[in-house]
């Protein structure tokens, strides 16, 4: 299987994925006021099943962690990836905060 190749299209607010260079799904989204909203994300027929969502989702991250912003997810998708993913809950608006144990 080949790799997932995700990038950032600022100027048409979405991140894309490629599989072999051809459009493999997308995530649109708006940036404002120090937060990324993941607003929806569509992943082609052909390539469902292939980890091309969750390439999507875990970019969408790393890039709001790298750009110091909060995400909200607004997206069905994306929130049912973070929810299994409390890792991301420290910089998803409206997810459970994580607890240092005293």
């Amino acid at each position: 299987m080949s790799a997932v190749v995700v990038a950032d299209l600022p100027e048409e607010q979405r991140f894309e994925a490629t599989i072999d260079g051809e459009l493999a799904g997308s995530i649109e989204y708006a940036v404002k006021y120090g937060r990324l909203a993941l607003i929806h994300t569509e992943v082609l027929p052909e390539y469902e099943g292939q980890g091309v969502g969750s390439g999507l989702v875990r970019f969408a991250i790393a890039e709001a962690r790298r750009l110091e912003l909060r995400v909200i997810p607004t997206c069905p998708f994306v929130r049912s990836y973070v929810e299994s993913h409390p890792e991301t809950h420290d910089i998803v608006i409206g997810m459970p905060q994580a607890r240092s144990e005293a």
